[in-house]
């Protein structure tokens, strides 16, 4: 078998094996369902209503936990290897270094996309069986957009993990500065750029600036992907009004978010195989 997928294969065993995985998977169907399920308690009921704005409500979770997850499921790929002492180890026998990025990249990319397919797949399930007027080929057409672009998001953040594992001298900094891009890219990014437009007061040249700004970030560019789909009226209307006037090709938002995830893959390879160890 090619070293890449009997890598891959063994990172994918172990992310299911320590029960983490499974874990993860449990709680992006628990959490769906319960948005879905009390998304209305504020006005006064309780039950699956929209499914336009229950996905919306979905993908706004997904930007905070996707994220979080795919770097915490890989910050120490290399790094704690070394810490244990078996990363010397595995580079004696016939596998490169390139070869055991790579594994270890494409193993926590399966395992992240299989929880989330899983997880938000069997919840999105449940509420197209309990709303039979929702089954529709769009409908369905959403959710596999929803899941495409959320396995994606992982993989950019599975990849900075790597980017950080193979950077860091000892697992509690990666652990730090994984906690770090975490909160820059869901938080800090979005509140630097509400700020900005305050500052400015909206003026025309911001807000033709800001759609592209957007495209700076990956937790952003999933949003675009499944929020712009939707259109008004679905819990999305800040975004939305911001962007009215631009329109975002959907094949240039998938290439952007695949993008993210090579970018700091790419650089992970090349930093490990000029690193000394």
């Amino acid at each position: 078998m090619n070293p890449i997928l009997t890598v891959a294969a063994k990172e994918f065993r172990d992310d299911f094996r320590n029960r983490w995985t499974i874990a993860l998977t449990i709680l992006f169907a628990l959490l769906a369902l319960g948005i879905a399920w009390f998304g209305s308690a504020a006005a006064g009921r309780v039950g699956f209503t929209s499914f336009d704005a229950t996905l919306a409500s979905l993908t706004t979770l997904g930007a905070f936990v996707i994220p979080l997850i795919g770097l915490l499921i890989a910050y120490d790929s290399i790094v704690g290897e070394r810490d244990d002492g078996t990363l010397l180890l595995m580079l004696s026998y016939p596998l490169a270094r390139g070869q055991l990025v790579a594994g270890k990249f494409l193993g926590h990319c399966g395992a992240l996309a299989a929880a989330t397919l899983a997880g938000f797949g069997l919840a999105v399930t449940i509420m197209q069986w309990m709303q039979p007027p929702e089954q529709t080929m769009q409908a369905w057409l959403q959710i596999a957009r929803f899941i495409l672009s959320a396995s994606l998001l992982g993989a950019s953040f599975v990849g900075l993990a790597c980017l950080i594992s193979v950077q860091t001298a000892d697992k509690s900094r990666a652990a730090g500065l994984a906690l770090v891009g975490w909160l820059v890219s869901v938080v800090l990014f979005d509140l630097a750029l509400l700020a900005l437009l305050v500052v400015s007061g909206g003026n025309p040249l911001e807000r033709a600036v800001y759609p592209y700004l957007l495209l700076f970030n990956p937790v952003d560019v999933f949003r675009l992907v499944n929020l712009t789909a939707l259109g008004d009226g679905a819990g999305n209307d800040l975004l939305t009004g911001m962007t009215a006037h631009h329109v975002y090709p959907p094949a240039l938002l998938y290439a952007l978010l695949l993008g993210w995830a090579v970018a700091p893959f790419a650089w992970a390879l090349l930093a490990f195989r000029r690193k000394e160890i």
